[in-house]
């Protein structure tokens, strides 16, 4: 079992950027896809952004495409998502989550065996 916890949330103003966080332990970080998610208030979680196990793969959701950047570091067990140019309507609490299955690979998914416990990320306009 993995345990994920997400730091670097916070209010921002519209156009700034903030960096996320998640920080895996309890197995084999560099076995596993990961990926970020958000839930706005009354609304679904929606996928945000994926990267495959060795971090050679990425795909995101069109909305973040050009201002989100997915990427891990295999040998701290820490993924990162660095998030430009922010809109108010990101705001949202973001989740990190990883694949339960070793070396696989799917671009969008929302089916992910574990889940952080989120952080807050608000922009204001």
């Amino acid at each position: 079992q993995v345990q994920l916890v997400e730091s670097g949330g916070g209010l921002v103003q519209a156009g700034g950027p903030l960096r996320l966080s998640c920080a895996a332990s309890g197995r084999t970080f560099s076995m596993y896809a990961m990926g970020w998610f958000r839930q706005a208030p009354g609304k679904e979680r929606e996928f945000v952004a994926a990267i495959s196990w060795s971090g050679s793969s990425t795909y995101y959701v069109d909305s973040v495409k050009g201002r989100f950047t997915i990427s891990r570091d295999n040998a701290t067990n820490t993924m990162y998502l660095q998030m430009n140019s922010l809109k108010p309507e990101d705001t949202a609490v973001y989740y990190c989550a990883a694949d339960s299955l070793r070396y696989r690979w799917r671009e969008r998914s929302d089916d992910f065996g574990s889940w952080g416990q989120g952080t807050q990320v608000t922009v204001s306009s």
